[in-house]
Protein backbone atom coordinates (compact mmCIF):
# COMPACT_ATOMS: atom_id res chain seq x y z
CA UNK A 1 0.00 0.00 0.00
CA UNK A 2 1.40 3.32 -1.15
CA UNK A 3 1.83 6.26 1.84
CA UNK A 4 0.71 9.61 1.23
CA UNK A 5 3.76 10.80 2.92
CA UNK A 6 5.61 11.44 0.11
CA UNK A 7 2.75 12.90 -2.14
CA UNK A 8 2.83 16.10 -3.43
CA UNK A 9 -0.50 15.82 -5.08
CA UNK A 10 -3.19 13.17 -4.61
CA UNK A 11 -6.27 12.96 -7.15
CA UNK A 12 -8.89 11.76 -5.74
CA UNK A 13 -12.03 10.82 -7.73
CA UNK A 14 -11.94 14.11 -9.26
CA UNK A 15 -14.85 14.99 -11.77
CA UNK A 16 -16.00 18.23 -13.76
CA UNK A 17 -18.99 18.88 -15.21
CA UNK A 18 -19.68 21.64 -17.58
CA UNK A 19 -23.56 22.04 -16.99
CA UNK A 20 -25.01 18.83 -18.14
CA UNK A 21 -21.20 17.94 -19.64
CA UNK A 22 -19.42 15.71 -17.69
CA UNK A 23 -15.80 16.28 -19.10
CA UNK A 24 -13.58 14.45 -16.33
CA UNK A 25 -14.94 10.86 -14.79
CA UNK A 26 -13.67 9.43 -11.60
CA UNK A 27 -9.93 10.84 -11.76
CA UNK A 28 -7.48 9.19 -9.71
CA UNK A 29 -3.75 9.41 -10.09
CA UNK A 30 -0.92 10.77 -7.92
CA UNK A 31 2.49 12.98 -8.06
CA UNK A 32 5.78 12.50 -5.79
CA UNK A 33 8.60 14.50 -5.92
CA UNK A 34 10.86 14.52 -9.01
CA UNK A 35 8.39 12.94 -11.42
CA UNK A 36 7.62 14.11 -14.51
CA UNK A 37 3.86 13.16 -15.83
CA UNK A 38 2.87 13.58 -19.29
CA UNK A 39 -1.02 13.38 -20.11
CA UNK A 40 -1.16 12.48 -23.44
CA UNK A 41 -4.78 11.58 -25.27
CA UNK A 42 -6.88 13.20 -28.46
CA UNK A 43 -8.14 16.78 -28.22
CA UNK A 44 -11.29 16.88 -26.15
CA UNK A 45 -10.48 14.31 -24.04
CA UNK A 46 -10.33 16.12 -20.67
CA UNK A 47 -6.59 16.73 -20.77
CA UNK A 48 -6.49 20.75 -20.48
CA UNK A 49 -9.29 20.82 -17.93
CA UNK A 50 -7.63 18.18 -15.92
CA UNK A 51 -4.66 20.64 -15.53
CA UNK A 52 -6.83 23.71 -14.80
CA UNK A 53 -8.45 21.76 -11.84
CA UNK A 54 -4.92 20.91 -10.06
CA UNK A 55 -4.22 24.70 -9.95
CA UNK A 56 -8.03 25.46 -9.53
CA UNK A 57 -8.72 27.72 -12.16
CA UNK A 58 -11.77 26.02 -12.68
CA UNK A 59 -13.44 24.40 -9.79
CA UNK A 60 -13.70 20.21 -9.87
CA UNK A 61 -17.31 19.36 -9.17
CA UNK A 62 -17.00 15.68 -7.45
CA UNK A 63 -13.66 14.20 -5.84
CA UNK A 64 -10.76 15.62 -4.06
CA UNK A 65 -7.36 17.11 -4.39
CA UNK A 66 -4.88 16.47 -1.78
CA UNK A 67 -1.59 18.40 -1.51
CA UNK A 68 0.81 17.51 1.01
CA UNK A 69 -2.52 15.63 2.31
CA UNK A 70 -4.28 18.73 2.91
CA UNK A 71 -7.79 19.57 0.31
CA UNK A 72 -7.20 22.20 -1.76
CA UNK A 73 -10.92 22.19 -2.01
CA UNK A 74 -11.32 22.79 1.25
CA UNK A 75 -12.72 26.11 2.25
CA UNK A 76 -9.97 27.88 4.68
CA UNK A 77 -7.70 26.17 1.93
CA UNK A 78 -4.92 29.58 1.09
CA UNK A 79 -5.54 29.16 -2.85
CA UNK A 80 -3.10 32.27 -3.71
CA UNK A 81 -0.14 30.71 -1.64
CA UNK A 82 -1.05 27.55 -3.37
CA UNK A 83 -0.93 28.89 -7.06
CA UNK A 84 2.71 29.95 -5.74
CA UNK A 85 3.95 26.27 -4.95
CA UNK A 86 1.86 24.50 -8.34
CA UNK A 87 2.55 27.09 -11.04
CA UNK A 88 1.74 27.02 -14.67
CA UNK A 89 2.89 27.68 -18.14
CA UNK A 90 0.62 28.13 -20.50
CA UNK A 91 0.36 27.25 -24.14
CA UNK A 92 -0.27 31.40 -25.03
CA UNK A 93 2.25 32.32 -22.90
CA UNK A 94 -0.10 35.17 -21.17
CA UNK A 95 2.80 37.11 -20.58
CA UNK A 96 2.32 40.90 -19.57
CA UNK A 97 2.72 42.66 -23.07
CA UNK A 98 3.93 46.30 -21.81
CA UNK A 99 6.28 44.56 -19.16
CA UNK A 100 10.04 43.47 -20.08
CA UNK A 101 11.27 39.73 -19.81
CA UNK A 102 13.13 40.97 -16.88
CA UNK A 103 10.11 42.57 -15.65
CA UNK A 104 7.31 39.59 -16.14
CA UNK A 105 9.63 37.68 -13.61
CA UNK A 106 9.57 39.69 -11.07
CA UNK A 107 5.82 41.06 -10.95
CA UNK A 108 5.10 38.04 -9.16
CA UNK A 109 7.51 37.80 -6.61
CA UNK A 110 7.36 40.87 -5.48
CA UNK A 111 3.20 40.88 -5.33
CA UNK A 112 2.84 37.19 -3.97
CA UNK A 113 6.28 36.58 -2.41
CA UNK A 114 7.58 40.08 -0.81
CA UNK A 115 10.71 39.96 -2.54
CA UNK A 116 12.29 43.22 -2.32
CA UNK A 117 13.08 44.56 -6.30
CA UNK A 118 16.99 43.55 -5.82
CA UNK A 119 16.08 40.03 -4.45
CA UNK A 120 13.15 39.25 -7.43
CA UNK A 121 15.73 40.57 -9.98
CA UNK A 122 18.79 38.75 -9.22
CA UNK A 123 16.29 35.88 -8.80
CA UNK A 124 14.85 36.18 -12.58
CA UNK A 125 18.29 36.96 -14.40
CA UNK A 126 19.65 33.67 -12.90
CA UNK A 127 16.13 31.76 -14.13
CA UNK A 128 16.00 33.89 -17.62
CA UNK A 129 20.18 32.57 -17.88
CA UNK A 130 18.69 29.17 -17.38
CA UNK A 131 16.08 29.32 -20.18
CA UNK A 132 18.91 31.21 -21.99
CA UNK A 133 17.00 34.55 -22.20
CA UNK A 134 19.24 36.65 -20.22
CA UNK A 135 20.59 38.47 -23.05
CA UNK A 136 16.63 39.56 -23.71
CA UNK A 137 15.67 40.82 -20.34
CA UNK A 138 14.87 44.22 -21.51
CA UNK A 139 12.88 43.18 -24.42
CA UNK A 140 9.13 43.08 -24.33
CA UNK A 141 7.26 39.89 -25.51
CA UNK A 142 6.04 41.79 -29.16
CA UNK A 143 9.59 41.90 -29.38
CA UNK A 144 10.42 37.91 -28.99
CA UNK A 145 9.60 35.02 -30.81
CA UNK A 146 6.53 32.43 -29.88
CA UNK A 147 9.65 29.98 -28.53
CA UNK A 148 11.36 33.27 -26.74
CA UNK A 149 7.86 34.28 -24.95
CA UNK A 150 7.52 30.30 -23.70
CA UNK A 151 10.88 30.01 -22.27
CA UNK A 152 10.21 33.57 -20.82
CA UNK A 153 7.25 32.47 -19.43
CA UNK A 154 9.09 29.36 -17.94
CA UNK A 155 11.54 31.15 -16.29
CA UNK A 156 8.69 33.81 -14.66
CA UNK A 157 7.14 30.38 -13.43
CA UNK A 158 10.32 29.08 -12.35
CA UNK A 159 10.85 32.50 -10.22
CA UNK A 160 8.14 31.44 -8.22
CA UNK A 161 10.19 28.61 -6.72
CA UNK A 162 7.12 26.32 -7.40
CA UNK A 163 7.09 23.10 -5.96
CA UNK A 164 4.92 21.77 -9.31
CA UNK A 165 4.74 22.90 -12.64
CA UNK A 166 2.04 22.41 -14.71
CA UNK A 167 2.87 22.82 -18.50
CA UNK A 168 -0.42 23.11 -20.54
CA UNK A 169 0.45 21.91 -24.00
CA UNK A 170 3.44 24.58 -23.70
CA UNK A 171 4.71 23.85 -27.84
CA UNK A 172 0.75 23.73 -29.47
CA UNK A 173 1.19 27.56 -30.32
CA UNK A 174 4.94 27.62 -31.40
CA UNK A 175 5.93 27.08 -35.16
CA UNK A 176 7.75 23.74 -35.80
CA UNK A 177 11.17 25.00 -36.01
CA UNK A 178 10.81 26.76 -32.23
CA UNK A 179 9.57 23.91 -30.46
CA UNK A 180 13.10 22.09 -30.13
CA UNK A 181 14.24 24.71 -28.11
CA UNK A 182 11.28 24.84 -25.31
CA UNK A 183 11.32 21.22 -24.89
CA UNK A 184 15.54 21.21 -24.66
CA UNK A 185 14.37 23.84 -22.08
CA UNK A 186 11.94 21.52 -20.27
CA UNK A 187 13.88 18.11 -20.56
CA UNK A 188 16.75 20.77 -18.84
CA UNK A 189 14.71 20.86 -15.90
CA UNK A 190 13.66 17.67 -15.69
CA UNK A 191 17.25 16.57 -15.35
CA UNK A 192 17.36 18.70 -12.70
CA UNK A 193 14.57 17.00 -10.67
CA UNK A 194 11.95 19.44 -11.15
CA UNK A 195 8.19 18.02 -10.52
CA UNK A 196 6.32 18.59 -13.58
CA UNK A 197 2.76 17.84 -15.13
CA UNK A 198 2.61 18.31 -18.85
CA UNK A 199 -0.29 18.05 -21.07
CA UNK A 200 1.94 17.42 -24.61
CA UNK A 201 0.99 15.99 -27.80
CA UNK A 202 5.01 15.38 -28.70
CA UNK A 203 4.97 11.43 -27.81
CA UNK A 204 8.72 11.42 -28.30
CA UNK A 205 9.18 13.80 -25.72
CA UNK A 206 7.02 11.95 -23.44
CA UNK A 207 8.56 8.72 -23.53
CA UNK A 208 12.25 10.13 -23.52
CA UNK A 209 12.15 12.58 -20.35
CA UNK A 210 8.63 11.62 -18.61
CA UNK A 211 8.61 9.07 -15.30
CA UNK A 212 5.21 8.28 -15.92
CA UNK A 213 2.26 8.57 -18.81
CA UNK A 214 -1.22 9.44 -18.31
CA UNK A 215 -3.67 8.01 -21.16
CA UNK A 216 -6.65 10.15 -21.26
CA UNK A 217 -10.21 9.36 -23.47
CA UNK A 218 -13.61 11.02 -23.19
CA UNK A 219 -12.89 12.79 -19.75
CA UNK A 220 -11.47 9.27 -18.20
CA UNK A 221 -7.85 7.82 -17.38
CA UNK A 222 -7.95 4.80 -19.35
CA UNK A 223 -4.00 3.87 -18.86
CA UNK A 224 -1.36 5.27 -16.98
CA UNK A 225 2.24 4.08 -15.98
CA UNK A 226 5.86 4.45 -16.67
CA UNK A 227 6.77 6.41 -19.55
CA UNK A 228 8.30 3.86 -21.76
CA UNK A 229 5.89 0.95 -20.53
CA UNK A 230 2.72 2.74 -22.00
CA UNK A 231 4.28 4.45 -25.02
CA UNK A 232 5.59 0.74 -26.28
CA UNK A 233 3.77 -1.46 -24.46
CA UNK A 234 0.24 -0.35 -24.14
CA UNK A 235 -2.73 -2.83 -22.81
CA UNK A 236 -5.74 -0.90 -24.09
CA UNK A 237 -6.97 -1.04 -27.19
CA UNK A 238 -7.91 2.67 -26.72
CA UNK A 239 -3.94 3.94 -25.94
CA UNK A 240 -2.77 1.11 -28.76
CA UNK A 241 -5.18 3.21 -31.53
CA UNK A 242 -3.99 6.98 -30.17
CA UNK A 243 -0.64 6.12 -29.91
CA UNK A 244 -0.17 4.43 -33.60
CA UNK A 245 -1.57 7.77 -34.90
CA UNK A 246 1.63 9.16 -33.44
CA UNK A 247 4.25 6.70 -33.54
CA UNK A 248 5.01 6.48 -37.32
CA UNK A 249 5.49 10.42 -37.77
CA UNK A 250 6.87 11.42 -33.88
CA UNK A 251 8.80 8.69 -33.12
Amino acid sequence: MQTQDNLILNVQHLEKRFGENLVLRDIDFQVRPGQVTSIIGSSGSGKSTLLRCLNLLEDPTGGDILYHGQSILDAKFNVNKYRTQVGMVFQSFNLFKNFTALENCTVGQRKLLGRSKEEAEAIALKNLEKVGMAPYRDARPDQLSGGQQQRVAIARALSMDPEVLLFDEPTSALDPEMVGEVLETMTQLAKEGLTMIIVTHEMAFARDVSTNIVFMDQGVIVEQGPAKEIIDMPKQERTKAFLTRYTSEKI
